[in-house]
């Protein structure tokens, strides 16, 4: 068996100032910076944790353009509960930090009611899943330009049951077709290009929350289980689906909080509850990749796309985290982590 070198790296931010507390360990050969970090959002202030205000999805245009998305409520400075209608972030290639006097120059697009970042198509179209917990009914929005248009879902005509009730994930595959998790319906529903229904029960699975596809388009879907959020432990499950296939298990317990495909073609899980990153083959084969210690946790993850914009910043190819540190619920930071993901599995 190979065996794996585990170092403990500190975060060095990214836009200066000193290293960030949390510590992580990593396989050898691998490096992190903190990318997107903010100051004075979090509402605690004999706590003072730096971070921007929580998000738990994100995504990259081809130029490199992160998105991310808030999660529902959120604590402002001054210790009074806000609305969970929130644009999403915008942060322009190589990072940034935040505070609540520039925070609004890197909001993109309308308030939307729990909003998911989810697929990105070319650089002009970036789709972000919504829903009415109250109605029971949900949405996926195209944002063009700043602008959020109506792409499927929202209210039924009379009499007929809504085609979404609450998307989370959302995924684009080579040919345009979307795929959302609908939670509530317990099921994957496939979209066209246009946005036309194509299939509403796509993959059957249970309580699904996170997708992925690689660049064979096989689509990995992340279920929460009897779990009621990531908050809680499983048991979930990791399914996957190829071209032509059928849906198959690969995992069953930990509850990914989020997914993504490196260049390799190996999953990336992000495990909340056991404040782990590990990495899945097809076969189901799991390798172990990054442990947070200090109460702190991973919330999400995403692979920066290979463009030629992202060659030339340097990125191309990066592991983003969305990370809590030291229990901070309130707010997250963005590290980027760097180093040889295709020798995992060697």
């Amino acid at each position: 068996m190979r065996r794996r070198t585990i170092l403990m790296a500190t975060i060095v931010l990214l836009l200066g100032g000193g290293p960030a507390a949390a510590e992580l360990s990593l396989p050898a050969g691998f490096t992190m910076q903190v990318y997107v970090t903010g100051q004075g959002f979090d509402a605690t202030s004999a706590r003072g944790a730096r971070g921007i205000p929580s998000v738990a999805t994100l995504a990259f245009d081809p130029s490199g353009t992160l998105y991310l998305a808030r999660t529902g409520r959120r604590y402002a400075a001054v210790n009074e509960e806000m609305d969970d209608r929130w644009a999403i972030f915008r942060i322009p290639l190589g990072g940034a930090r935040l505070t609540p006097g520039t925070e609004r120059s890197f909001l993109y697009g309308p308030p939307l009611p729990n909003a998911q970042v989810g697929a990105v198509r070319g650089v002009h179209e970036t789709f972000v899943t919504t829903f009415d917990r109250e109605r029971r009914i949900g949405v996926l929005y195209r944002l063009r330009d700043g602008r959020a248009e109506l792409f499927a879902g929202g209210t039924p005509e009379r009499g007929a049951a809504p085609l979404l009730r609450q998307p989370e994930g959302a995924v684009v595959d080579s040919g345009g077709n979307f795929y959302i998790a609908d939670r509530e319906q317990g099921a994957v529903v496939r979209l066209g290009p246009a946005g036309a229904l194509l299939d509403a029960r796509f993959v059957s699975v249970p309580r699904p929350r996170v997708l992925a596809i690689d660049d064979r388009d096989r689509l990995w879907i992340g279920s929460d289980g009897p779990a009621e959020s990531p908050l809680q432990r499983g048991p979930g499950e990791i399914w996957m689906l190829a071209p032509g296939g059928t849906p198959e298990v690969l995992l069953k317990g930990p509850v990914p909080a989020g997914m993504s495909v490196s260049p390799s073609g190996h999953l990336f899980v992000a495990d909340r509850q056991g404040t782990q990153i590990f990495a899945l083959s097809a076969e189901g084969k799991r390798v172990e990749f990054a442990r947070f210690t200090d109460g702190d946790a991973p919330r999400s993850l995403l692979f920066a796309p290979t463009t030629p914009d992202t060659q030339r910043a340097g990125i191309a190819g990066s592991l983003f985290v969305v990370t809590i540190t030291g229990g901070a619920f309130p707010v997250n930071e963005i590290i980027r982590i760097t180093g040889p993901f295709d020798r995992l599995f060697k």
